[in-house]
């Protein structure tokens, strides 16, 4: 499988890698094995230091980071430097409340003393996907370092630049060798690592099929995982919701990251009574949204990651079309728009898209879309939402909007989602458990939560 950088604004490659083969993976194993044995002895203190520092070079090479984003996957040039930012405060929070998280409980038994102490496991795979190609991947290793475990990180292949620079930020700030290292290779790759008996459990952010392949795999050698996987977030509005706030917020939910994250809502879920003032603010809103060259500010919406992801989204489209879905703006029934442009030819534009009519029963509206489409459906009262809003195999985020607190209440209850967020867009935030459920995945990352997943609850007891 190739390793390279292309730019998907232009197609032009700018660098390609070369994998690692065995014995180089072997060699990175030992190493990453062998700075643990180390590693782990070291002090909280010790290793807080050391993840300041490492947030420290985020923020102040911050432009140099997004750059390196921007070019390999296409997100706009602001969100790159939001989601450096980001992971320089995830790297403090960890830093600044480890201890808290780790620190011995004590509980009373018949024992003079008992109480679980938290220890870490030791070398952790973490395979992640290149949509958000600094976050996934701080997220992880920040409270992961922290609790005393390393780190192997497989990156997607399209954006090698990103993983390196990730790895020589930790190097800089001081870790250990080995503590924290990318290896360069292909996602046929990822059985082999896994089956070594020196990593001890797996995490991963990606496709349903990503995830089963790399379950599987640790199944058999009875090692732990953590998955992240896709979403098709509802988004709903009822009639007493802040009409302006929720068209407003609907645009950013949906078109974050190119309209490429598992967490962006997908399924707007409109009550009949709204829905034509809705539909048509946010159609007006989406008429505004500027496409381009990713890397200058004022453009809104980037090119999607690679040609594959733009001919997988038109085709999700002409789906929808097919079910009796209607274009209300953007993806044309024929060919993909952009190619009208001479400015996007090149690149894997695709317009911001809202597709209405489409029959709730329909196999499409079931699906993920991973691009900027969004989907538009009307329903009739807050059961028919929420019912509508749990019609899906995913179960990541969601985002509802109402006034009325028994509406909200129901909607806190019965909403099947790792998240449910009232009056707002759904996010990852340090300080909150991220995760979810049903087939979007299991296990939690961030939080107090997060940083217990890769350790071993030890039971102590002593008479």
């Amino acid at each position: 499988m190739g390793i390279a950088t292309i730019n998907p604004a232009t197609g032009e490659t700018i660098q390609t890698f070369q994998g690692l083969g065995d014995g180089a993976i072997a060699r990175a194993i030992d190493t990453a094995q062998q700075s643990f044995e180390q590693y782990r002895r070291t002090s909280l203190a010790q290793r807080a230091t050391w993840l300041h520092a490492a947030a420290n070079l985020l923020v102040e090479e911050k432009d140099i980071f997004a750059k390196t984003m921007t070019v390999e996957m296409g997100k706009p040039i602001t969100a790159a430097v939001v989601e450096v930012e980001k992971c320089a405060a995830v790297c403090r929070y960890y830093a600044d409340h480890a201890e808290q998280f780790l620190a011995p409980v004590t509980i009373e038994t018949d024992a003079s003393h008992s109480y679980v102490m938290y220890q870490p496991l030791g070398v952790i795979l973490a395979v992640m996907p290149w949509n958000f190609p600094f976050w996934q991947v701080f997220r992880f290793a920040a409270p992961a370092l922290m609790a005393g475990n390393v780190g192997l990180l497989k990156h997607a292949s399209n954006v090698p630049q990103s993983a390196l620079a990730i790895a020589d930020i930790f190097q800089r700030a001081g870790f250990p060798e080995g503590a924290f290292e990318t290896l360069l290779v292909g996602a046929d790759k990822v059985a082999q690592i896994i089956a070594d008996p020196r990593v001890k459990a797996a995490t991963l952010t990606g496709s349903e099929s990503a995830g089963a392949s790399l379950a599987a795999a640790a199944g058999t050698q009875i090692k732990k995982t953590v998955l992240e996987l896709g979403g098709s977030d509802p988004f709903i509005v009822l009639e007493s919701a802040d009409l302006e706030t929720a068209v407003a917020t609907a645009v950013t939910a949906r078109m974050l990251n190119n309209g490429q994250s598992c967490i962006a809502a997908k399924r707007f879920i409109v009550q009949e009574s709204i829905a034509d003032a809705f539909t048509q603010k946010l159609v007006e809103k989406y008429a505004a949204l500027k496409i381009g060259d990713p890397l200058l500010p004022e453009v809104h919406i980037g090119p999607l990651a690679t040609p594959a992801i733009l001919q997988e989204v038109h085709q999700q489209v002409q789906s929808c079309l097919a079910a009796g879905g209607k274009v209300l703006i953007g993806g044309d029934p024929d060919a993909v728009p952009t190619r009208a442009d001479p400015a996007l030819s090149r690149g894997n534009f695709y317009p911001p898209t809202i597709v209405a009519n489409l029959p709730h029963d329909a196999a499409i509206a079931r699906e993920e879309i991973f691009g900027p489409v969004a989907t538009l459906f009307r329903v009739a009262d807050l059961d028919a939402a929420i019912a509508l809003a749990n019609d899906t195999t995913f179960g990541l985020g969601s985002s509802a909007w109402t006034q009325i607190p028994a509406e909200r209440d129901r909607l806190v209850a019965e909403i099947e989602a790792g998240s449910v967020f009232i009056n707002g867009m759904v996010k990852s935030d340090p300080r909150l458990p991220f995760g979810g459920i049903k087939r979007s995945g299991y296990g939690r990352e961030l939080g107090s939560q997060g940083i217990l997943e890769f350790v071993n609850v030890k039971t102590v007891w002593v008479k």
